[in-house]
């Protein structure tokens, strides 16, 4: 059964390269382009959150902050001092890890709304720092970002933006696709399903817990610093409460534990606002409404919903839950 599930992921790797590789045929201007984008970095937040909530159970309402920082990263070390794009994209990488991985134990320990209300305030000190240190950050008006270069060949216009992009998004979804596979993925759902339950059968809660904290914040990292480089100027709004909120609606709307959900979860949240500007005014409700309908009629999220309505008419067995063995040590 798990060989199966297993192979339905992989198969859906090959669909969203597919998708990715015949999409630019229907992107006929700059803007179509410009939405792609923003859908592909949005993804790649997305994905690293759900493997910490959907896979993990643990809840974070300030992963723009590690999004900001990334950014920021890029933003800082490339005008005020220098650098190359591709190191500074790296050092901010190691930054957000290292600042992820002290705080990781302390807040890791807390659960349910506290856990909740201990990632907000991270987000919210991060989002005040960026704001206050106006020689570097630039404040509220924001910073200037300079080109992405490698190797003096930069990187210029929505087509080379979009490969760049696309290329990321199937290699997050690839390494998230074999993680969920692996011992350490069987675990985060073990954890997830029941904590206790996991250390009774020998699973380091608290090590693989931190492991995926890390990882989630990581990828936000990079994936804030790419964007900075695409847009070129950025402001502490990256960095906000309420970008915190538009991820984990992602990952609840796309679906909870679903690789391909958060894909679906960030092209629909990306998309709608760009629809709904013609109600002028009322696209908030509009918004609101469409949102409040998919928990009611779908409470588990787009994917894994219709996915299940699809097994039960086609007679497939449901998903294995996780492993009441020992899980093996990584």
């Amino acid at each position: 059964m798990t060989t199966f599930f297993s192979r339905s992921r992989h198969a859906g790797l090959l669909v969203l390269a597919l998708i990715l590789a015949i999409l630019p045929l229907f992107l006929t201007n700059a803007f179509y382009y410009d939405v792609a984008i923003r859908i592909a970095l949005n993804a790649i937040v997305v994905i690293g959150l759900n493997l910490l909530m959907g896979y993990t159970g643990q809840i974070s309402l300030g992963h723009a902050g590690f999004y900001g920082l990334g950014a920021y990263a890029s933003a800082v070390l490339t005008t005020h001092y220098g650098w190359p794009p591709l190191a500074a994209l790296g050092a901010g990488a190691v930054a957000t890890g290292l600042l992820a991985l002290l705080l990781a134990r302390p807040v890791l320990k807390l659960k349910g709304h506290t856990l909740a209300m201990a990632t907000l305030g991270l987000g919210i000190i991060i989002s005040i720092v960026i704001n206050n240190e106006t020689q570097w950050t630039g404040g509220p008006d924001g910073i200037g970002v300079s080109a992405f270069s490698v190797a003096g060949l930069e990187i210029a216009g929505e087509k080379s933006w979009y490969l760049v992009c696309a290329v990321l998004l199937l290699l997050v979804t690839w390494l998230a696709l074999n993680l969920i596979d692996s011992p350490v993925g069987r675990a985060l759902q073990a954890i997830h399903g029941s904590e206790v339950a996991a250390r009774v059968v020998g699973v380091d809660t608290t090590r693989f817990k931190v492991r995926v904290f890390v990882l989630s914040a990581v990828i936000a990292s990079i994936a804030g610093s790419i964007s900075a480089h695409y847009i070129g100027f950025i402001t502490p709004n990256l960095a906000g409460f309420f970008h915190s909120i538009e991820l984990v609606t992602m990952v609840v709307v796309g679906g909870m534990a679903s690789i391909f959900g958060s894909i679906i979860g960030a092209a629909l949240l990306t998309i709608l606002p760009q629809l709904l500007s013609s109600f002028e005014g009322w696209e908030t409700v509009v918004f609101g409404v469409i949102l409040m309908a998919t928990m009611i009629f779908m409470p588990k999220g787009l994917v894994p919903s219709l996915a299940s309505r699809s097994r039960k008419r086609a007679g497939t067995p449901t998903a294995p839950k996780a492993p009441a063995k020992p899980v093996q040590e990584v």
